[in-house]
């Protein structure tokens, strides 16, 4: 089975395929990347050195997504290419303008769209939790839980809840009315755009809506995988701020494992989703951890520091968001099998083999 995977070089991409060639047998990968991120050389490497056709290329050129499948074609198509940060677009000071997400996010999108059509290829698109409505998102009613590494942030299930809200989280079901930020806005256009070329075109169609994904060799900034970031900084003694909400950390995403999502690509990948199927893919539940509690493995880890707080709000933030992937579940019977201490310490472990990291990421 021939794949292609872009974004393939980047954290997520080069994780899903190393899992990929695990838990499947018969796969041949390509993968087309623009190397521009720093870190992706790193990856390049290690992805060739396992038999991984890695190409040098922009999926917003056609004509590199075309050249990628040389004289064949390709039977699916991964789509790990983004411009990831949810600030991107937010204006100065917070990554790249609109123009350069929307190409990136949503053109780019386009253009693997209208090659995965010409070679009959089922798609994958990782979506994001941030499709979901901001002002919903921010009427949720909420609490202050405590456990004993700090409080968080938690649904108050004894009040009414919007449609698409339990205590298990956010369903698919959920609003997505604007805003939802510029970069939740392509990401949700991207997934409208795929379901219409699976339906022009018959071709099957897996959209994931993923929640927050961290492990071991992210090379990200705080606005794109905060877990990561968090320890790495707290490992290497930089300064570290709960902003907003009160400034005292009680705001809470969930955690997934790209292993896990890998895996459930696996399955999807097996059954050849036709119709369309769109669902969450987190941790859920089991995974949400607040910074303050983040903060708290990290004292035990690494022993105490000083924070830093500003009580000001940034542009896009949300107070809660944890993914309800119960319909993932029900479908595929899949699981996400390693929790949030796994998942931190693996990324602990990492930060003290390379202690350098986040001067690689910050160039």
């Amino acid at each position: 089975m021939q794949i292609l995977v872009t974004g393939g070089c980047g954290f997520v991409g080069a994780a899903l395929c190393r899992r990929l060639l695990d838990v499947r047998e018969g796969l041949s990968l390509t993968v087309l990347d623009s190397l521009r991120r720093p870190g992706s050389e790193l990856n390049r490497r290690s992805l060739a050195a396992l038999g991984v056709r890695v190409i040098h290329g922009d999926v917003r050129i056609r004509s590199d997504v075309e050249e990628s499948a040389g004289a064949g074609s390709f039977d699916w198509v991964i789509d790990a290419a983004a411009e990831p940060s949810v600030l991107a677009g937010a204006g100065a000071g917070h990554g790249v303008g609109t123009g350069q997400l929307v190409e990136h996010n949503l053109l780019g999108t386009a253009t693997l769209l209208e090659c995965a059509a010409r070679w009959r290829a089922g798609v994958i698109l990782l979506s994001s939790s941030r499709v979901y409505s901001i002002p919903a998102l921010l009427e949720a009613p909420l609490r202050v839980d405590r456990s004993p590494r700090g409080e968080a942030f938690g649904i108050d299930a004894a009040r009414p809840l919007a449609p698409g809200l339990s205590a298990a989280g956010v369903a698919e079901t959920f609003p997505t009315s604007a805003p939802v930020s510029m970069y939740g806005a392509t990401k949700l256009a991207g997934e409208i755009l795929a379901a219409e070329y699976a339906h022009r075109f018959g071709t099957p169609l897996v959209v994931n809506r993923c929640g927050v994904l961290a492990g071991a060799g992210q090379f990200g900034h705080a606005a794109q995988g905060i877990f990561s970031w968090w320890i790495h900084s707290w490992a290497a003694g930089r300064p570290l701020a709960y902003i907003g909400f009160g400034g005292r950390g009680h705001q809470v995403r969930d955690c997934l494992h790209p292993d896990d999502l890998a895996d459930l690509l696996a399955l999807q990948i097996r059954r050849g989703e036709s119709p369309p199927v769109l669902c969450n893919v987190s941790g859920g539940m089991a995974s949400a951890t607040s910074l303050a509690q983040l903060s708290g493995w990290c004292q035990e880890r690494f022993g105490p520091r000083r924070l830093d707080a500003s009580p000001t709000d940034r542009p896009y933030d949300l107070p809660w968001i944890v993914l309800d992937h119960s319909l993932a579940t029900a479908v595929y019977g899949w699981h996400p099998a390693r929790g949030a201490e796994s998942i931190f310490g693996e990324i602990a472990d990492h930060a003290a083999r390379h202690p350098d990291w986040l001067d690689l990421c910050d160039h």
